[in-house]
């Protein structure tokens, strides 16, 4: 565990780098609200997920290497993402098995490197982050997240701590949403069945948002919803808890 919550090390995946900007600013905001001073290495690139699921490893090995420098001094590396933290601290490992040095390293960061929600909860210890939100929200676990590194409570916990929320379980909702990056595309009619079965779920819950802790996720929920029609909003838990102006109605 870190030995201050008082600055922290913040790591922007690559989606939302480029694609959902809003997040990392929600992220930064919050934890700016809560006293926790941020620095962002302004060398960081890629994890080195895509390649490493690709079966690229020697490519995946020189971006590991690089975020491994980039964060070595970093004495808690906070990410809004399950699934990049999932990479550190499982995949990292393998990655340097036959190099002593890097693999201690390695192991090293991954101990110090939490997702976004494991870290309010389980270090500063904060449920409630003094957010509003009026509408009925249901959360998705992304499979990265509950299953690569058990977080499953502590992203609830930070939503039942909204004020003007109200939280309803969707069925199934540690189902996987079909997206799986590469898998997506390999497989696209299973990756379609799955989402449609997942898009099922959050309409049945009656939700006015659906919130989930990694983005590709909810891109993946969020093209089919809008293909549909649906009113149903998708939002990272960084912008549910920031309580920004425009996250606070969840709209009907």
């Amino acid at each position: 565990m870190p030995k201050s919550t008082s600055a922290v090390t913040l790591f922007i995946p690559c989606l939302i780098d480029s694609m959902y900007p809003e997040v990392a600013h929600a992220t930064v905001r919050l934890l700016r609200k809560l006293g926790i001073g941020l620095s962002y290495p302004a060398g960081q690139t890629c994890c080195g997920q895509p390649a490493f699921n690709a079966g690229y490893w020697k490519e995946a090995r020189v971006a590991a290497e690089h975020f491994i420098s980039v964060f070595a001094d970093a004495e808690t590396v906070i990410c809004p993402s399950g699934s990049c933290v999932s990479m550190v601290r499982n995949h990292y490992p393998e990655l340097f098995k036959d190099s002593p040095r890097l693999l201690k390293m390695a192991q090293g960061i991954g101990s110090r490197t939490f997702e976004l929600t494991q870290f309010l909860v389980d270090v500063p210890g904060v449920e409630d982050v003094g957010a509003r939100f009026t509408g009925t929200v249901t959360y998705h676990d992304s499979c990265h997240l509950l299953r690569g590194i058990g977080v499953r409570d502590q992203p609830r916990r930070l939503i039942q701590g909204v004020k003007g929320a109200h939280f309803v379980e969707m069925k199934d909702s540690d189902y996987c949403c079909g997206f799986g990056g590469a898998f997506s595309v390999k497989y696209p009619g299973i990756s379609t069945a799955m989402l449609e079965s997942k898009i099922n779920n959050i309409i049945a819950s009656g939700a006015h948002a659906v919130v989930g802790c990694d983005m590709g996720c909810l891109m993946n929920i969020e093209g089919m919803l809008s293909r549909m029609g649906s009113s149903v909003r998708t939002m990272h838990i960084a912008q549910l808890l920031d309580g920004s102006p425009h996250s606070q109605s969840g709209g009907a």
